[in-house]
């Protein structure tokens, strides 16, 4: 049976930040990637929701947030975080970051570590290099492709690398139409957010809080590279989703589902065990 969320409005400094929350427990918080919103949470609200306090939210310029044309940085999504559990009252928090979403996790960590009970990186990391042109390459490439195609056209061209199979065309079409009803402008300026030079590597050996990095092994970031920073965080480990990419929680939910309650489950008193949740199917 599905349980509906309750959706709330909380304000934030200049926006109003767009959550959802459902079920009771300890609080788990997901955070989004790039271009996306709650709607790709939906197969671990589902699942999680059994066990704990779910919330996933909208990022500012994403979604059902306030959409400003400025004021984008990975510091200032992590502010925003930060600002929204304590206003909920729900810290500490376990919190789950995809992309995007996992980067923000990695600054709100450093900057307020007491909010933090536990952070699961997906597919992301503590810096994104942006020195030399051949690492700016994919925001130049993005970038061409908003500006001459649009964002329709440059879901139509991403997506096909997240998911490549026959079998999916639904993901697909899901994906579009969520990119599709972004603010072009919004959309740029989180983009370029996360190529400016932003990284909190430096930070790793502060991070005391037990990680898990769930990674696809056919990410555009390779596992060897992922297993670098893991290996420089004081209580973390890596999970290897095989056959999988990207945009893994919608990919591959029941694997992805597994690793995450098999991490938590000890650390809440059993909650979430690898007896617990299974994907929406």
């Amino acid at each position: 049976m599905t349980i509906l969320p309750e959706s709330r409005r909380i304000r934030v400094d200049d926006v109003e930040l767009h959550c959802e929350i459902v079920g009771e427990g300890e609080p788990l918080l997901l955070i989004h990637g790039l271009g996306s919103c709650t709607e790709d949470w939906q197969p671990q609200i589902e699942a999680f929701s059994r066990d704990y306090r779910v919330i996933a939210f909208d990022l500012r310029g994403h979604g059902r947030s306030t959409k400003p044309r400025d004021g984008y940085s990975i510091e200032r999504f992590a502010r925003d975080t930060a600002a929204l559990i304590n206003q909920l009252g729900l810290a500490p928090v376990h919190v789950v970051g995809i992309s995007l979403g996992g980067m923000v996790a990695f600054q709100l960590v450093v900057d307020a570590p007491e909010l933090v009970k536990t952070m699961t990186i997906v597919n992301s990391g503590p810096a994104v290099p942006a020195a030399t042109f051949k690492q700016r390459m994919p925001l130049y490439v993005r970038l061409v492709y908003l500006r001459t195609l649009g964002l329709r056209q440059m879901a139509k061209k991403v997506v096909k690398g997240l998911f490549p199979e026959p079998g999916q065309e639904a993901l697909r079409q899901g994906f579009i139409e969520r990119i599709t009803r972004n603010d072009k402008h919004c959309y740029i300026a989180s983009l370029k957010a996360i190529f400016a030079g932003w990284g909190v590597a430096r930070h790793l050996g502060e991070i005391r809080c037990p990680v898990l990095v769930i990674a696809a092994d056919q990410d555009y970031t390779p596992v060897a590279l992922k297993q670098l920073y893991v290996d420089r965080l004081p209580n973390a480990r890596m999970v290897v989703v095989p056959d999988s990419r990207h945009a893994l929680p919608m990919e591959k939910p029941r694997e992805f589902n597994r690793a995450l309650a098999d991490f938590l489950a000890p650390l809440t008193g059993g909650a979430g065990s690898t007896s617990s949740p299974q994907e929406a199917q």
